[in-house]
Parts: structure tokens; C-alpha cells; sequence
């Protein structure tokens, strides 16, 4: 029997207001997200990847259709532990310490203190921020606080694991570390979708959906890469 999907769209749609100033971010769409994909979500910006990144994590609900998660559960299930976003803005809790922040998922999904840190303090490494473990986020810049944000998705060990333009701060190097944690993170049957401008990160990952006017086409990996259907 085929792996059920981690994340499923069946007409799912997304209208914020209504009538005469009614805003379609995502027209109706399906899609499944397999144990195992990597995939690259492209278009303009506004043309609805954000939008349907919410959906896909349960943070939205669609106003017309459907998302499911066959393979983990329903929505109050998603979190702590099956699935983790990366925000395009700034996400970190402002009290605690980017070590404290790092550690909060592993922490929430019930590991004992000790064992969450200590893989926070090794996600950390991992993304060249061991130095900043101490720091609050306002002492760090909005680069550093962005893989610091890929540091705490991926310390809970999430099966379904979500990143907004996750190197749109970040200079190529730093790119490069991020993506390179990002995709170590769901190594095996978790899933990475990775909303992006970036061509060098899309040509890593290995589907390629693309959205323009809020319109979804998840057949879009050799359109755009033979004639670059899409622009950053």
C-alpha cells in the first residue's frame, strides 16, 4: 500500500474579506505532500505561497475545500512535533535566549530539559550560531535570527517541516548552510516544502510547484527550469 500523504489540498481556496473587497490569496487547489518530498513552492511575490504554506501547516483554515493530514492526524495533532514552520518575519520569543528558543519545541513535545538542549545546542552548531547561544534576539541581527528560526524548527524533529523564503536575509554562504539543515533535517520519509525566489535553492530541492495569481500548478519543475516560467 502507497505511503499515505503527511499533507493533503482538495479544493482548498483561501478569501480574506468579502464582498466588494474580497482578496482571493489561493484559488481552489490540490496537491499532496508525500513522505519523502522536497519540494520548492515559487511565483511573484503575492501570488499566494504564503497563504497556502498556512494551510499546509494548519495555522489557516481554506474557506472553500479541504486540507488533511492523512499520515500524521487532525490539526490538533500538527504541533508540538509533526510539523514546524520557518516564518518569513520575525518569529523568536523575545524573553528567552536564542538557546532557550531553539530548545522550546523539543521541550513542548515532552523531551526532558537537559536532552532539549542539548540538541539545541547541536542545532546551533549546525547552522554556525553556537556563539549566540546566550543572546537575546534583540542582540542578534535579522539574518542570524532567521537561522536561528531553522535551528528551533529542526530541533523538534518535525515529519512535515515548512520554510518561508527562509533565505531571503541571508548572504550565499549563510544560504547554503541553511538549506544544506533544512534538508538534513527531513532526511529519510520527512518532507520539506521551502517557498522561495531563490533559483540556487529551488534547483536543490526536487519538485517544483509554482504559483501565479494565486493559481497552484505542481506539474510546473520543467516548464520553469526550460524556460524560466517564473521570475524572482
Amino acid at each position: 500500500m502507497a505511503d499515505r500523504p503527511l499533507a493533503r489540498c482538495r479544493g482548498a481556496g483561501r478569501t480574506y474579506g468579502g464582498g466588494s473587497t474580497a482578496t482571493v490569496a489561493l484559488q481552489p487547489a490540490d496537491c499532496d505532500v508525500a513522505p519523502g518530498a522536497r519540494i520548492a513552492l515559487v511565483g511573484p511575490s503575492g501570488s499566494g505561497k504564503s497563504t497556502l504554506l498556512h494551510l499546509l501547516a494548519g495555522l489557516d483554515e481554506p474557506s472553500v475545500g479541504t486540507v488533511e493530514w492523512p499520515d500524521i492526524g487532525g490539526r490538533a495533532e500538527l504541533r508540538p512535533g509533526p510539523v514546524a514552520v520557518v516564518f518569513q518575519g520575525p518569529s523568536l520569543l523575545a524573553p528567552l535566549t536564542v538557546l532557550e528558543n531553539v530548545a522550546l519545541p523539543a521541550i513542548l513535545g515532552g523531551r526532558p530539559d537537559h536532552d532539549a538542549r542539548e540538541r539545541a545546542r547541536l542545532a546551533l552548531e549546525t547552522l554556525e550560531l553556537a556563539e549566540l547561544a546566550d543572546k537575546l534576539p534583540e542582540e542578534i541581527s535579522g539574518g542570524q535570527a532567521q537561522r536561528v528560526a531553522v535551528a528551533r524548527a529542526v530541533t523538534g524533529e518535525p515529519r512535515l517541516l515548512l520554510a518561508d523564503e527562509p533565505t531571503g536575509q541571508l548572504d550565499h554562504a549563510s544560504a547554503a548552510v541553511l538549506i544544506a539543515a533544512l534538508l538534513a533535517a527531513a532526511a529519510g520519509t520527512g518532507a520539506l516544502v521551502v517557498a522561495t525566489h531563490d533559483v540556487a535553492v529551488a534547483d536543490q530541492l526536487d519538485e517544483r510547484w509554482e504559483l501565479r495569481n494565486g493559481r497552484l500548478r505542481t506539474d510546473a519543475a520543467s516548464v520553469s527550469r526550460e524556460r524560466g516560467a517564473w521570475s524572482p
